[in-house]
């Protein structure tokens, strides 16, 4: 139990380090490139924070455990609005200009339409990850445009790095995303240790812990980014990352060969990510920022979601 709390602190401590290496020069970045702070966002954090889960994926790709890469995608973009952007959104509301929230929603809103569409069938044939993948390539040159063309001259650099050259930048950048690498993965092994230890059963842990693990690292980024009032940063990070972990990670997985979507994925899980994805719409829609109570109002989804899966693992909810 000791080892297990120790981990777990070791973890907790990398990930908020992490993040605040990765927001921080993310933004230093983003001020000597002279592009806006939504797009290193979209781009360097969501993918940063995204890799920990895409090599898990592959690896279970690899193992035979397509399946299961599957779910962590759809229950990672579940989490990371209902839960990474709420979090945020408590701890300073999240503002967005709305040309740009609604130029960059539309690309997620697309994508995730295709994705539900191809899963619903209940199989993913390897032509369904070639198209999403051909979205990523979309996905980059969109954001290299909208860089080169976006008016915005990008934030104050930070203090700390000040006259730095661009080595100490990039070096902020991979201790960031390496950090938080390993800290999800301390954390989490941490977590499900003293879980057991305590009594909880394996069908709480994989409703609770092992639900949000895949969204730890966005969480953790979010939240600092949240806290330092970068709320680019913050929003970018999650539709960032939703993004890539359809675009990149499904699309990988699918191209290496065909997957199977679960009944519960097609009946359940596929709708919630889809009103998810869509609920930042009207909150977005009127005043173009996330306030307290609606962050608490996407908590409360994401609870009642919780309560589902748990429903379902102990045969309340039965599955056709």
């Amino acid at each position: 139990m000791f080892m297990a709390c120790f981990f777990t602190l070791i973890g907790f401590l990398l990930l908020v380090g992490g993040a605040e290496c990765l927001v921080l020069g993310s933004v230093a970045a983003a001020s000597r490139l002279r592009i806006p702070t939504l797009i290193v966002g979209l781009t360097v954090v969501a993918l940063g924070t995204t890799l920990p889960e895409f090599m898990v994926s592959v690896k279970s790709t690899m193992n035979g455990n397509a399946g299961m890469a599957l779910g962590n995608i759809i229950g990672s973009n579940i989490a990371n609005i209902l839960l990474v952007l709420a979090v945020s959104a408590l701890i300073n509301p999240i503002k967005c200009k709305p040309k740009v929230f609604y130029r960059d929603f539309s690309f997620l809103a697309v994508t995730t339409l295709f994705f539900a569409f191809f899963s619903t069938r209940g199989i993913l044939p390897r032509w369904n990850g070639w198209v999403l993948l051909l979205f990523l390539f979309w996905f980059i040159f969109y954001n290299l445009y909208n860089a080169h063309h976006d008016s915005h001259k990008g934030d104050k650099i930070p203090k700390q790095f000040v006259g730095k050259n661009w080595w100490v930048i990039l070096l902020a950048l991979i201790v960031g995303v390496v950090a938080v690498a390993f800290g999800t993965d301390f954390l989490l092994q941490g977590a499900v240790a003293i879980a057991k230890g305590v009594g909880v059963s394996e069908e709480i842990i994989g409703v609770t812990i092992l639900a949000v693990a895949t969204s730890i690292p966005e969480l953790a980024t979010s939240c600092v980014a949240a806290y330092r009032k970068q709320n680019d940063i913050a929003l970018g990070n999650v539709i960032g990352a939703n993004i890539w972990n359809i675009v990149f990670i499904v699309g990988t997985i699918v191209s290496m060969g065909t997957v199977d979507v679960s009944a519960q994925f097609v009946v359940f899980d596929i709708w919630v990510m889809l009103f998810a994805s869509f609920m930042l719409l009207p909150i977005m829609m009127f005043k173009n920022k996330i306030i307290r109570w609606e962050a608490l109002f996407m908590l409360g989804c994401y609870m009642a979601y919780l309560y589902g899966l748990y429903l379902i693992s102990i045969g309340e909810w039965f599955m056709m």
